[in-house]
């Protein structure tokens, strides 16, 4: 009997991916554990291993192809004995095949003009009052796209009123556009307030694509279509500016002591034969310095090491610090866990492996999934100060500027010294002022006697 091979669910966010590469081809036989294909998540390329013995009979999905929804079949296996062409005819018919690009998705190239009234678009059929070919009459839930949805509101169209054109009667984009091109499926007009009753003010939304591009003159651009990891950043960040209510506390911590600490680890390293010959078994930076101050600090006021949710705080046991990666095209934030139990040559080489492998889009979802905190670290770029966005679930990131000298005065006299300015964000609902205050003293001590990272 066919096998059918599905997308598999890579990550538990994870709604579609891009079929990257496929390593086999029909005709081929695999067996459990052979790597057959590589998928692209938005923020990884990951292998993906044969589950069955077989000889593949049909691609369903042809390499390069994107947004293939997860469980949708993207190839056929033939069992032991199968006719593997038989198979693939008998299981063609009855497999979903890739979805071809939508009508309302984005597409590379400059805005049209608005369609024309009853000449550029069909005119759709009147509205009637019996329920419509979407399902959607009586309260039931309308079908629709998001971007049909978008250009619907900003119309006043109603798409509960539309009959859809897409699979299973979805309403997309084309559908919208014939209804405003007809002057048809109006939304009904919002209640008047009662006489004496101030006026609403306008809901404020989001200026459309077309309007955007408007703006600027046709030929002065180009469209660059986003991938999948930065329509993942964009989500992530306005869900978390709309729904964490973000506070910042800055401060500035002295590096000399831990400048010295570090110049004297990295002398005391030990030799270790590679490749390339002899190098030290690690090379510390700040920055792995300030992954085990954070940890530590957490573990010292452990109210501030959780995470919200609706019913609960989450207390967490050890301290997992994401440390913000810079990638082409985006961000990622790997995770070294239980930082608070490992040494710092660990942190640092851990640290390195990380970043590696994160630049390739080799990182495994767990290696950047969930996380106590996070790190983000501009100080390299000569950034003095900045304040970072939480990464949920977290309640607090870590933003850390450049170290320089300034002058600060200490018993009457004004010194030189190294000074870091660091700057805090929480989230108001699990860490109040005072706990992140004391959390950010926490860390300060830390960075400023550096030697208690050691013990």
């Amino acid at each position: 009997m066919p096998i059918n091979i599905t997308m598999p669910a890579l990550s538990p966010t994870m709604e579609e991916g891009n079929l990257a590469k496929w390593l086999v081809k029909e005709g081929d036989k695999v067996s459990p554990g052979d790597v057959i294909a590589e998928i692209e998540t938005d923020k990884a390329t990951m292998e993906v291993e044969a589950v069955d013995e077989g000889t593949v009979a049909k691609l369903v999905v042809p390499a390069g192809t994107e947004g293939v929804k997860v469980n949708a079949v993207i190839a056929i296996l033939a069992g032991e004995g199968e006719d593997a062409s038989a198979a693939a005819k008998a299981d063609g018919a009855a497999a979903p095949k890739a979805e071809a690009p939508k009508a309302d998705a984005p597409k590379a190239e400059a805005p049209k003009e608005a369609p024309k009234p009853a000449a550029a678009a069909p005119a759709p059929a009147k509205a009637e009052p019996a329920p419509v070919a979407n399902g959607h009459a009586g309260g039931e839930r309308v079908f629709a796209s998001p971007l049909a949805r978008r250009i619907a509101k900003d119309a006043g169209v109603d798409v509960a009123a539309l009959t859809g054109s897409g699979p299973h009667g979805r309403v997309v984009k084309i559908d919208v556009e014939a209804a405003i091109a007809s002057g048809g499926a109006k939304a009904a007009p919002a209640a008047k307030a009662p006489a004496g009753a101030p006026a609403a003010a306008p809901a404020a939304k989001p200026m459309s694509d077309d309007q955007v591009l408007k703006l600027f003159a046709e030929g002065s651009y180009e469209l660059v279509p986003h991938d999948n990891m930065r329509k993942t950043i964009a989500r992530r960040l306005v869900e978390a500016k709309s729904t964490i209510p973000h506070f910042y506390l800055t401060l500035d911590c002295e590096l000399d002591a831990l400048l010295a600490l570090r110049t004297q680890l990295n002398a005391a390293a030990p030799m270790k034969k590679t490749e390339k010959g002899e190098v030290p078994a690690y090379k510390l930076s700040v920055n792995d310095m300030v992954i085990k101050a954070m940890a530590m600090a957490l573990m010292a006021v452990p109210d501030a090491n959780a995470s919200w949710t609706d019913n609960a705080m989450v207390k967490h046991k050890h301290a997992d610090v994401g440390v913000a990666v810079s990638i082409p095209g985006g961000l990622i934030t790997p995770i070294i866990r239980k930082a608070d139990e490992k040494t710092l040559s660990v942190i640092s080489n851990e640290m390195k492996d990380l970043a590696s492998r994160a630049r390739n889009r080799k990182l495994k979802p767990e290696e950047y999934q969930g996380g106590t905190t996070a790190v983000s670290n501009l100080g390299m770029f000569g950034v003095k100060d900045f304040a970072a966005v939480i990464n949920p679930p977290h309640a607090t990131i870590l933003a850390v500027g450049a170290g320089e000298e300034r002058a600060v005065v200490k018993k009457g006299e004004i010194k030189i010294a190294t000074v870091m300015s660091v700057t805090l964000s929480t989230d108001h609902r699990a860490v109040d002022g005072a706990l992140g205050a004391e959390l950010l003293g926490a860390f300060k001590r830390m960075i400023e006697n550096p030697m208690g990272m050691l013990v």
